[in-house]
């Protein structure tokens, strides 16, 4: 868990199922930095890979996954493992900067 100020921030699951618009996919846990995440979504036999900053929900103290709205501004959906790595490690890069 990390810690801001007092608070105990909740981390994203490592596995879990979607709800909403994203009902029927299964989302595992890739890579995790203090920066950025990486996870492979799935749905049958097809998948993803979806690459995004790391942020923190100061309401409700804990790690925020992407909406819709977020992707293609601070999150990044690939359809290959290779561009979504590529895009995960130019993420940790910046942060480093």
């Amino acid at each position: 868990m990390y810690k801001v100020k007092h608070n105990i921030i909740k981390p994203l699951k490592t596995q879990f199922k979607g709800r909403g618009e994203d009902k029927g996919y299964l989302f595992s846990l890739l890579g995790m930095t203090n920066q950025a995440f990486l996870y492979e979504v799935s749905l049958c036999d097809r998948k993803h890979f979806e690459v995004f900053k790391k942020r923190i929900n100061k309401r409700f103290s804990c790690v925020s996954y992407p909406t819709s709205k977020a992707f293609g501004i601070w999150a990044f959906t690939y359809m290959n493992l290779k561009s979504a790595i590529r895009k995960y490690n130019e993420l940790n890069q910046k942060s480093d900067e």
